[in-house]
């Protein structure tokens, strides 16, 4: 059997403490359909470890879902040369995940509320409104290319 080393990457100091038990994982993920797998099969297992209920864990599942479709096919327009950042962080009582593309951005702002009568049957507007309803907060960069998406509960009765 092969002698394999430990590895040796150890994370970075943080400026601010952290919670011991939290996972945290970034993954580049390539500009094509079902990419998304690549990360929400570890995310969901994990917020299931960290002791997240299957309703919350429904919740986060969507939002990253609909962020990270969102990031591959209208921000890089499934354009194989361009890559999807994702970093997700879970812990007992925080679920964080970031997820930037390479497109030129948009504002969160002009997408219609897909609620109005006259958007019932419109293709797109969806995928935002649900981020917004199921996260606790939702903030896009500047430039509209990054989403950063958290839901928050309360730590448990002890």
């Amino acid at each position: 059997m092969p002698h394999r080393k430990p590895p040796t990457d150890q994370p970075a100091q943080q400026s601010e403490p952290r919670d011991a038990a939290e996972w945290r994982r970034e993954l580049k993920l390539p500009s094509e359909r079902g990419a998304s797998r690549l990360i929400t099969e570890d995310l969901l297992e994990q917020l299931g470890v960290h002791g997240w209920s299957p309703s919350d864990i429904f919740a986060i599942h969507l939002a990253a879902e609909e962020a990270i479709v969102n990031a591959i096919v209208h921000g890089n327009k499934l354009d194989p040369g361009k890559v999807v950042q994702v970093a997700c962080v879970v812990s007992p009582t925080v679920a964080r995940i970031e997820v930037a593309d390479e497109g030129s951005g948009f504002d969160p702002s002009s997408v219609p509320d897909c609620r109005l009568e006259d958007r019932l049957d419109a293709p797109n507007g969806r995928g935002v409104m649900l981020m917004r309803t199921f996260m606790t907060r939702v903030e896009y960069n500047a430039s509209g290319n990054r989403v950063l998406m958290e839901k928050q509960r309360p730590p448990a009765e002890g």
